[in-house]
């Protein structure tokens, strides 16, 4: 139904087929090889056996809009946002014309004088950052995404912005905001002073004098329980995300996209992809265990890597200024889906060190085989144009390459239901769920195929237990082997310190950023929060989402017996993925 509603379209001949999909996919991304002196058919072939066996999937743009007139290929945008009237309401109309398209959009509302604060002109007073958010959510729900996806934007605002109080409050209201995910951008200065529990300064952001000192002990504390009730804000620790930007020489960034796995330069696009490495596995044979299938992983990367740097060229971009950029950096994300399917096949625990360990090895190899493919690519077709100056030839980094990053990892919310597979790097969120349908009227219950056959293979399956994972959602009441249950334990099971932490084995090889919700069962208190908080900053993670079950409407996933189960970080909920 997914696949239906978002994807196929109309043809003169009748409605697209799943394959008369992939093969529009394909051929459309495989185009720009006649540029390249190679052969499109079989480029086309290549990209279409990837998809077909569900070894990669693109995001969703370009699965839709690939050969089609509008031909809007990348999921999610940064847009600048500067002081003047005439400048946020470019932002506006810019914003619109890319949820038109499809895609999201982030932006940092950090350069927006503070409330209050006197206009230029000396007639009134400024109406402020989180006023302006409200004109950009407005304009956001009147435009619509074909039909089938809600405009998604990210909202940033420095920690030090004299309007910070506000900002962290702005959603603690329901129905406000509602197109957005917002995130404080977390200076390394603001994390300082938390340490030493003292005061930090706020800096007007016209010329970046102080006026005014907080606790940051008391913006911490408001943050935390604002994420405790709502989901937002989310974290950016934007230091950090700047220190490992890959070219400095085109300014500060800013901004993520409205899932976070992507810091952008104002007008970079974020083009993305994801293997599923659910379905790359060796099954196990005598004295041999399960493992993941390093050689077929490594193709799939390299494949992927071309596709996604074929995308760059084949895109139409909603602005000028996007494709000058885009192409500037040739930026892409290589992530991955079906973490959690391939640590149940492998009987490896997600709350375990053995995951961490696997997740820390899968990670680098993605990195090593994504930059070697990228190098390749550019011994053919050229570095990025900014490779001079960037941080990777400043560090000696072997290249050039022909992209300034390659992989990240995304929530997949979409198209992990198209692969099969579990989305992103979460955890399983129950092993029997119900999924709020995109019509927002229907709910389609979903069972876990792999649950019977690990309880079959132990003799333990039973119409009884069939008809009790039903009911209940997940093993935490039901009577089956301590090992089993740790192996199959979903979200709210484990632990917040055990999704921070692969969170931050991911982050560790990854060049982009990771999107990852630290899921918090309904009983957790602000403390639970402040700790997963605290530990992605020291762990070395470049921004954090939280979700409290519950504490929001309207949710995608709905657990059996407790109701709304989070989907992942609200990209899924906003129609980003």
């Amino acid at each position: 139904m997914v696949l239906e509603a978002r994807y196929l379209h109309t043809t003169p001949s009748g409605r697209e087929s799943p394959a008369e999909m992939l093969w529009r996919v394909a051929q459309a991304v495989a185009a720009p090889e006649a540029g390249y002196g190679q052969d499109t058919a079989e480029w086309a072939r290549t990209f279409y056996g990837l998809m077909a066996t569900r070894r990669f999937l693109p995001n969703s743009p370009t699965l839709g809009n690939a050969g089609r007139p509008q031909g809007q290929l990348s999921a999610c945008f940064v847009l600048p946002i500067e002081d003047t009237l005439d400048a946020i309401f470019d932002g506006v109309k810019n914003a619109a014309r890319i949820h038109g398209t499809g895609g999201g959009t982030g932006f940092s509302f950090s350069r927006l004088r503070p409330a209050n604060d006197p206009l230029r002109s000396g007639f009134g007073t400024a109406s402020g950052p989180v006023a302006f958010m409200h004109v950009f959510d407005a304009a956001t729900g009147a435009v619509k995404q074909g039909g089938v996806r809600r405009g998604a934007n990210m909202g940033i605002l420095r920690v030090d912005h004299p309007d910070i109080r506000a900002f962290v409050h702005a959603k603690r209201q329901p129905g406000q905001l509602t197109h957005f995910n917002i995130s404080v951008a977390a200076t390394a200065a603001f994390m300082k002073a938390l340490a030493e529990d003292s005061d930090y300064a706020l800096l007007h952001p016209s010329d970046g004098a102080e006026v005014g000192r907080l606790s940051a002990r008391a913006v911490w504390e408001e943050l935390v329980e604002s994420a405790w009730a709502t989901g937002d804000p989310g974290l950016v620790f934007i230091d950090r995300i700047n220190e490992l930007h890959p070219t400095p020489q085109l300014g500060a960034i800013e901004s993520t996209n409205p899932c976070g796995e992507l810091p952008l330069l104002p007008y970079e696009s974020c083009n993305l992809g994801s293997v599923n490495l659910a379905v790359h596995l060796r099954p196990a044979s005598p004295g041999q265990p399960a493992e993941l299938d390093w050689e077929a992983l490594a193709t799939s990367i390299q494949v992927g890597v071309r596709f996604l740097d074929n995308v760059i060229d084949a895109n139409t971009y909603p602005l000028a200024e996007i494709g000058r950029m885009t192409r500037e950096t040739r930026k892409i994300g290589l992530g991955v889906m079906g973490w959690a399917d391939a640590l149940v096949a492998l009987e490896i625990p997600y709350a375990s060190q053995a995951a961490l360990d696997l997740a820390s090895r899968a990670s680098r190899f993605l990195l090593e085989t994504a930059r070697e493919a990228s190098r390749n690519l550019a011994s053919e077709r050229g570095a990025f144009p900014a490779w001079k100056g960037s941080r990777w030839e400043q560090e000696g980094v072997p290249g050039p390459l022909r992209n300034s990053t390659t992989t990240t990892v995304a929530p997949t919310g979409t198209i992990s239901i198209l692969a099969g597979c579990s989305s992103g790097i979460e955890p399983l969120y129950a092993i029997a769920y119900q999924r709020t349908a995109l019509d927002g009227k229907r709910s389609l219950h979903f069972s876990h195929a792999g649950f019977e056959a690990a309880a079959r293979a132990r003799g333990i399956w039973s119409d009884a237990l069939a008809e009790a994972l039903l009911r209940e959602g997940d093993l935490a009441t039901l009577d089956v082997p301590p090992d089993l249950h740790a192996i199959w334990s979903t979200a709210h099971e484990i632990a917040p310190e055990w999704h921070v932490r692969h969170q931050a084995a991911w982050q560790a090889h990854i060049e982009n950023a990771v999107s990852k919700t630290i899921n918090l069962p309904r009983a957790s208190g602000p403390a639970d929060v402040d700790q997963a908080y605290r530990l992605a900053y020291e762990l070395g993670c470049k921004g954090i989402t939280v979700y409290r079950d519950g504490s929001r409407e309207g949710q995608v996933l709905t657990h059996p017996s407790e109701g709304p189960v989070c989907g992942g970080p609200e990209c899924l909920e906003l129609g980003v993925l």
